[in-house]
């Protein structure tokens, strides 16, 4: 039997909040946080606009919701694939998949850029970018502290948020090239990079080898 029309169905709330943050973040990545306005936004959830104000007060607290959303993925993408192996496997594959597609994607970078003015001049953004960093922080540090024990090495927690600061910088800075560029390196080549440059800073050998299937 053939059906005309679009087949509905019923979303939770916390579903249809998604939806609108998704739909934000795919106009913000092609058009910029400046086009895409409430109107544009809910054309593309194929909604009301009035249901967007249902769930936020403004604009402004959807982007700020858009903005928490898209940093907090990263991470959760990225914490998933340490998998369930020894802590310097679980530490090398975070490594890992900081450095390749789909945390490396020149769309995510299109999204994060398209925030940092606003994370400069607004301070709830500012407070947004905080806590999103800390929260990918905190889990480097975790596989960090649990990969030295395993080699036998304890290490006070002053010094181990500084290596999981430095470890994070050297990340942070491989994903902004590697977004900005995928073409000018070869495949595995900035996790390779990665992995050297954590390995000399922690003083742990990290290797493509020890990640898990």
């Amino acid at each position: 039997m053939i059906t005309h029309g679009r087949k509905f169905t019923r979303q939770s709330a916390e579903s249809r909040r998604e939806a609108l943050i998704q739909a934000a973040l795919d106009l913000i990545a092609e058009i910029g946080l400046h086009g895409a306005t409430v109107r544009e936004i809910a054309a593309r959830a194929n909604v009301t606009q009035g249901l967007i104000r249902h769930y936020f007060l403004s604009k402004e607290e959807l982007i700020q919701a858009a903005y928490e959303h898209h940093m907090n993925a990263l991470t959760d993408q990225t914490t998933a694939a340490a998998g369930d192996g020894t802590a310097v496997s679980q530490l090398t594959n975070f490594v890992i998949a900081s450095l390749q597609p789909p945390v490396v994607d020149p769309a995510a970078l299109a999204l994060w850029a398209g925030f940092l003015n606003r994370v400069l001049h607004d301070p709830k953004m500012q407070c947004i970018h905080q806590q999103t960093y800390t929260y990918f922080r905190d889990q480097l540090e975790n596989q960090i502290i649990a990969a030295l024990n395993e080699f036998g090495r304890s290490v006070k927690a002053s010094e181990a948020t500084q290596l999981a600061i430095a470890c994070n910088a050297v990340l942070d800075g491989l994903w902004l090239e590697g977004s900005a560029i995928p073409d000018a390196f070869s495949d595995g080549q900035l996790a390779q990079i990665g992995l050297t440059a954590i390995s000399a800073i922690i003083r742990i050998p990290l290797t493509k080898e020890m990640r898990q299937p």
